[in-house]
């Protein structure tokens, strides 16, 4: 791509990796385009729990829910970027039937050491399961930044969105990359050139934003019973997981319209990606329930350590903060990153606030290095 690059709208007419969200290029808050919303006279009837709210779901997201066919129209105008522009990343299929891909990021080629291998951070992205790519320009920016700043290899997985693709096909595709990274560390072909000449595969992490931050503790769950080979995963890292259930927090009421994620635009989006007929004390949604506690207390053995990062600015707060406590109890290492104020999906917006938390990041890696 050259030049300046180009808006486009996406519609259900769309490829499944081209399903984009805006790409917000607003330096503060204040200038977000999702801050001018208005009303909709229905919206009590449609959410009678967040009576209080003005907020229409639909509106904010610029969706267009086909019932029929379980389909969404996707009207956000977004600003993509190609991994050919870019030297420093590129595209690999990951699954020809499910339209997945992995792009991978490697930091430029003056910071790439000399003999020493770089960790390996397998990552996945926001949107409520139901928006955004790991294609459009904000994501592409922010992973080429991650990869240089921890000094990394960063593999981005593209993965089915809902409710196209309700859950747990996210949960799969996530699966489908672990196993792609065994394949590469196993020696098999073809070989990605990247990861067989930089990647340490003996140091890797499972990394997640928002709905990818509860995509990455369910694929941790779930690579508990898997044979990853000389993959060793040294850690989890989860910035603002998204989670849910039917009763409220006092966090999810406090901010009830607040313009990132309202209580109705997270209700929309449990709505369209959870299995059909099932509610928010679904266990992909309602992460503090699960039905076999010992079981639970297993899978959580292969997480080593985990990184959690919020702050109460975001309405899911209150559940990060139990999400913690249950890891804890199940005898996870866990590091937490809280902060006051800020806002859910802040590090796309606030430059120093990426800076800070990549370095908070970048220390839990060099951490999990020095005992290797």
């Amino acid at each position: 791509m050259t030049g300046d690059q180009p808006i486009i709208h996406c519609s259900s007419s769309c490829k499944p990796h081209l399903y984009l969200i805006l790409s917000f290029q607003c330096d503060t808050i204040q200038n977000h385009p999702l801050n001018h919303l208005n009303p909709h006279p229905k919206m009590a009837d449609q959410h009678s729990t967040t009576t209080s709210s003005t907020i229409d779901p639909y509106e904010a997201l610029m969706v267009v829910h086909d019932p029929d066919h379980d389909t969404l129209t996707r009207n956000l105008p977004v600003l993509i970027t190609n991994a050919t522009d870019d030297p420093n990343s590129k595209d690999i299929l990951l699954n020809a039937q499910h339209n997945t891909w992995i792009r991978i990021f490697k930091p430029t080629v003056q910071d790439l050491p000399a003999t020493n291998k770089l960790p390996v951070i397998i990552y996945y992205h926001g949107g409520g399961f139901v928006l955004c790519s790991t294609f459009w320009t904000i994501y592409h920016e922010y992973c080429k930044s991650k990869a240089t700043t921890l000094s990394a290899i960063v593999a981005s997985v593209e993965y089915r969105l809902a409710p196209e693709s309700r859950l747990p096909a996210a949960y799969d595709d996530a699966v489908d990359a672990l196993n792609w990274v065994k394949h590469q560390a196993s020696g098999g072909k073809p070989s990605e050139p990247w990861l067989r000449d930089y990647a340490d595969f003996s140091n890797c992490y499972i990394m997640g934003e928002s709905a990818g931050g509860n995509i990455a503790y369910n694929v941790s769950l779930r690579a508990s019973e898997l044979d990853l080979g000389p993959v060793n995963i040294s850690g989890v890292i989860l910035n603002q997981p998204f989670m849910g259930g039917i009763e409220r927090t006092d966090s999810e009421l406090r901010l009830i319209n607040d313009k990132i994620l309202s209580l109705p635009v997270s209700d929309l989006m449990w709505e369209l990606s959870l299995p059909i007929g099932s509610n928010r004390n679904h266990p992909y949604c309602n992460l503090l329930i699960n039905e076999d506690e010992e079981s639970l207390r297993k899978k959580c053995g292969f997480i080593k350590k985990c990184l959690v990062i919020g702050c109460d600015g975001d309405p899911l707060i209150d559940r990060q903060v139990e999400f913690v406590k249950l890891l804890e109890g199940k005898g996870v290492k866990v590091e937490t990153f809280m902060q006051e104020g800020g806002y859910h999906g802040m590090v796309y917006f606030e430059p120093k606030e990426l800076e800070i938390m990549l370095e908070r990041v970048k220390d839990f890696i060099l951490s999990g290095a020095s005992r290797l």
